[in-house]
């Protein structure tokens, strides 16, 4: 990397500043070679954007208060952008008792479904099924830091339909 010593981060500022933090004024974004423009995630200022960290502070604030035992497992649940997950997982001993998604066979053999919603209210229903055939009724609903609207709330909707006590 062009005459640095290594360890050392150089960030764009790093280019700006001329004698004593003095900003340069013939400073152009153009002139600044491609190797100084270096990502946050590398300086070490951040290795995650904004939207993570908040997604990852509300996990952590649901998570202080919700907690699965072997008489109430949790049941916790995954959203991304094509597809839903949920499993049933018991915290004392990490053991996950049930899951359901919607790249399982069940769900994929089933019929197209009109909207995500709708494939997140079928994966509630699965998940159910194979929680109550494990002899378990009553859960905790871990919402994971996703706010209770839409899919997340479809997998709850369909797996109290399906049998389960939250």
């Amino acid at each position: 990397m062009a005459g640095r010593s290594p360890g050392t981060a150089c960030t764009i500022y790093d280019s700006i500043r001329g004698n004593g933090g003095q900003v340069n004024p013939s400073f152009h974004y153009s002139t600044v070679p491609i190797f100084q423009l270096r990502s946050v995630a590398e300086v070490g200022l951040g290795a995650l954007s904004l939207k993570k960290k908040a997604c990852l502070k509300r996990k952590r604030r649901v998570r202080k208060k919700i907690y699965g035992v072997q008489e109430r497992p949790r049941l916790s649940v995954f959203r991304s952008a094509r597809h839903i997950y949920a499993q049933v997982v018991v915290d004392t001993t990490g053991h996950t008792v049930a899951s359901a998604s919607t790249l399982d066979k069940e769900a994929r053999e089933h019929s197209k479904f009109e909207s995500k919603v709708e494939a997140a209210n079928f994966v509630g229903k699965l998940l159910a099924r194979r929680a109550i055939e494990k002899g378990i009724s009553k859960i905790v609903f871990d919402r994971n830091g996703f706010s209770y609207h839409g899919r997340v709330q479809a997998i709850a909707t369909g797996a109290r339909e399906g049998g389960l006590i939250f």
